[in-house]
């Protein structure tokens, strides 16, 4: 059975863990994030110490990460961006090094042993403070030519466009709902509101959660109709806090339904459903990467 050191870089912590080639996680390990790259390859190497008959290190990182290991664009993580993190791994822990994005590595997770396990075409979509995701296509991460494949966040659904508020992320985000139903409520600090919060008032019948509810439910379910027709994927998972919402993939079904009944061009109706794993969801994925990218290379 080989092992692998895998990491998760967040913007607040750090997890590593070792994984096997079966899938199972020991010796996980949580601290705060480092605030310098010299940090971070120090705690590595601190914890790389202890283990034995490790084959490889597996990296999940935020930001647009290239095949060739330098991070793009930007995150929580500024420290990332700009060197090649791969590189530098790899010279210092003298071992084969994988690093991707962490939805990717999401993704991947869900497709070794999580809810898209057996398929080969599959979206998803991770609802958090904004909204972002991953492309599977033929089992593997489809990146796109500028390394935005999954950027769903970007997608515009309405014609008339006055500026980034317009974009997916910023109307069907859990962010986007807090600040709607605060302005509503004449909430002066937005911090007094969380979109848990916006879930229980609605429970407890609060008219104008309900309100806010539907239309972000609305809203999803547009995102979602497109995007089953962009790329017509056998499945979406979807990821985020929001997901711990059992009700809610109901709720976003009964908003397509609408939409597909007053579409007749319309004959296919997304397969939605929660993605399986959540909090080790990149350390796994992470893995599942880097096995495909080792036996590609065999392949080849």
């Amino acid at each position: 059975m080989e092992s692998y050191f895998s990491i998760d870089i967040g913007g607040t912590y750090i997890k590593m863990g070792v994984v096997n080639d079966q899938g199972e996680i020991s010796q996980l390990k949580k601290v705060n994030t480092p605030s310098t790259i010299e940090a971070l390859m120090d705690v590595m190497d601190h914890y790389l110490k202890r283990q034995i008959n490790i084959k490889g290190v597996a990296v999940s990182s935020p930001g647009a990460v290239s095949d060739h290991g330098i991070v793009y664009g930007s995150s929580a993580v500024p420290y990332l961006h700009g060197p090649n993190i791969k590189e530098m791994l790899s010279e210092r822990f003298n071992l084969p090094v994988y690093v991707e994005n962490d939805a990717n590595c999401a993704a991947y997770a869900e497709l070794w042993e999580g809810a898209a396990k057996g398929k080969k075409d599959i979206l998803v979509v991770v609802i958090g403070t904004g909204i972002g995701g991953a492309v599977i296509k033929d089992g593997t991460i489809h990146k796109g030519a500028n390394l935005h494949g999954g950027e769903f966040g970007y997608m515009l659904l309405n014609t008339n466009i006055t500026g980034d508020d317009d974009v997916w992320s910023r109307v069907a985000s859990t962010r986007a709902l807090v600040k709607k139903v605060a302005k509503q409520k004449g909430l002066s600090n937005i911090q007094e509101l969380t979109g848990e919060r916006i879930f229980q008032l609605a429970d407890s019948g609060d008219n104008i959660c309900i309100e806010a509810l539907e239309e972000f439910y609305h809203i999803l379910a547009v995102g979602i109709y497109n995007l089953q027709y962009i790329y017509d994927p056998e499945i979406i998972l979807l990821g985020g806090g929001i997901s711990e919402r059992v009700d809610l993939i109901d709720a976003i079904d009964e908003k397509v339904d609408a939409i597909l009944a007053k579409i007749d061009l319309s004959t296919i109706k997304p397969t939605i459903k929660f993605c399986h794993f959540r909090q080790h969801a990149n350390l796994l994925g992470s893995v599942y990467g880097y096995r495909k990218q080792i036996e590609k290379r065999i392949n080849d």
